[in-house]
């Protein structure tokens, strides 16, 4: 895998200071993605990690359809006070990416749930891949990690590279994603 790392920089946020760097990883067919890293001071011997993959209708632009925004959010506080990191990967949509995601929300707005609108489109119900988070974990010396997540396959594809110890993190819901988080209960397999 080829890949660089950036300088280190501080990051002043409204959930406390940070440290950061960007990871450049290059891809086939001449296919660049870069990543963040966003981390405390101090990491400490097991940090907890949030391996967030990049929503920008949820992220940015705060969409209730899924619960990417709020987790981002709650995953930034308690990095903040327990110490630890953030990878926030550039993999939209499960990986299927921006414009393929607003499609499938389209299908999604004429009656299909996530799954069965990625599944449409012709990928699978997940595309994402966590490779480069191995590298991550190797730049910072890290070999055992508190990981905050809800999602069996995220645990699977970090135990590749690291120990791991789930950490929940559980968001309220809303009217708009209430049916979204029991098809990622029921169809794959999320720990809510």
């Amino acid at each position: 895998m080829k890949f660089e790392v950036s300088k280190q920089a501080n990051l002043p946020t409204r959930f406390g200071n940070f440290k950061t760097k960007a990871f450049r990883e290059y891809m086939e067919h001449n296919e660049i993605k870069e990543h963040l890293v966003v981390f405390t001071d101090k990491i400490g011997d097991i940090p907890l990690v949030r391996v967030h993959s990049e929503c920008l209708t949820g992220d940015v632009f705060g969409s209730m359809k899924c619960d990417c925004g709020p987790e981002l959010s709650l995953a930034m506080k308690k990095i903040h006070k327990e110490g630890g990191m953030l990878i926030y990967l550039r993999q939209e949509g499960r990986g299927i990416g921006l414009f393929n995601k607003i499609n499938a929300y389209n299908l999604q707005d004429g009656g299909m749930d996530t799954v069965q609108a990625n599944e449409a489109l012709g990928f699978n119900k997940d595309e994402r891949e966590y490779s480069i988070v191995g590298e991550i974990f190797k730049h910072f010396n890290i070999t055992k990690i508190r990981l905050l997540t809800n999602n069996p396959y995220k645990i699977a594809n970090m135990e590749k590279y690291v120990e791991c110890v789930r950490d929940s993190i559980l968001i309220e819901p809303n009217e708009y994603n209430r049916s979204y988080l029991n098809i990622k209960k029921e169809k794959l397999g999320h720990l809510l």
